[in-house]
């Protein structure tokens, strides 16, 4: 989180599981002058399996060790075991874009949890297919740009959007966007989206799903986010969380505590992915 200790660090890494791979990863640090604060790790199958490894490390002067350590670490190790690997100063603040059209629930609250430090993000860009929303935003001191996406100018919106965002952030939240992203985009933004969605069982696709969850009788209201692929709402999953509705529930009641349920799962989300918590393995995740 925010205010974190100045000279730590956090690596995470993923290969391909076998002996030795812990005792290599700390010796590297240890032979750096680095100590170990907190380590987890996890491994699919330790026959060919993957393993996961996600380490927090205090170094003085991190800052300016970083480079060397990047290096040092992919000649030494990565090559070595075949290994994908991230390094990142644990107080840098994760650069983020928010997309979202009109419901303005995500939004705000993502908005609010960065002012009051409870997130470690840097809101650079918000952008809507909407421009309802550009007074709330306004009041943040976060720029807003209104880029309207018809099924025609679709692919000029998309550049736009790009030419907006490129060289500016690292991460790219969909807060109750309203638009799907075409493969392109995905490809050429370069950096991790994620996405935000109710979740009904059975599943209700597109408009009035409260109207028909209602209708249906249904008795758990939840949200998913994940991380979004060309694939719709098919991505890798971060967080879900469900609460319980009675059939008492009006329609407005049921949209007010899915809004609710989909604020705290998509913070949690954004907060593990920039506390390098979530590894991406295939079609799942691991989360630490």
């Amino acid at each position: 989180m925010t205010g974190t200790a100045p000279d730590v660090g956090r690596l995470v890494v993923s290969c391909t599981d076998r002996p030795g791979i812990v005792a290599c990863v700390s010796s590297f640090l240890y032979r750096r002058g680095a100590n170990i604060v907190q380590s987890d790790q996890d491994s699919t199958g330790p026959a060919g399996g993957r393993f996961f490894l996600r380490v927090v490390f205090h170094l003085p002067g991190l800052d300016k060790e970083l480079p060397r350590l990047e290096r040092e670490f992919r000649e030494e190790v990565a090559a070595r075991l075949g290994a994908d690997f991230r390094f990142r100063v644990a107080s840098a603040p994760t650069r983020v874009a928010l997309f979202v059209s009109r419901y303005d629930h995500c939004l705000l609250d993502l908005l609010w949890r960065a002012r009051r430090g409870e997130l470690p993000i840097e809101v650079c860009q918000v952008v809507s297919n909407h421009p309802d929303l550009a007074g709330e935003v306004a009041s943040f001191g976060v720029p807003f740009e209104h880029v309207p996406v018809t099924r025609a100018t679709k692919p000029e919106a998309e550049r736009r959007q790009l030419d907006l965002l490129r060289d500016r952030v690292d991460l790219l939240v969909l807060a109750r966007y309203m638009q799907v992203l075409s493969g392109d985009f995905l490809d050429r933004i370069g950096v991790p989206v994620i996405n935000i969605h109710h979740s009904f069982l059975p599943a209700f696709a597109g408009a009035g799903p409260y109207e028909r969850a209602k209708e249906r009788g249904v008795k758990l209201i939840g949200a998913s986010a994940h991380y979004a692929t060309e694939e719709l709402d098919e991505g890798p999953i971060i967080e879900q969380d469900v609460v319980r509705v009675s059939h008492r529930a009006s329609v407005r009641e049921l949209t007010r505590r899915g809004a609710d349920i989909e604020r705290t799962v998509l913070a949690r989300a954004v907060a593990w992915h920039c506390e390098d918590r979530v590894l991406v393995n295939g079609r799942t995740t691991i989360v630490f």
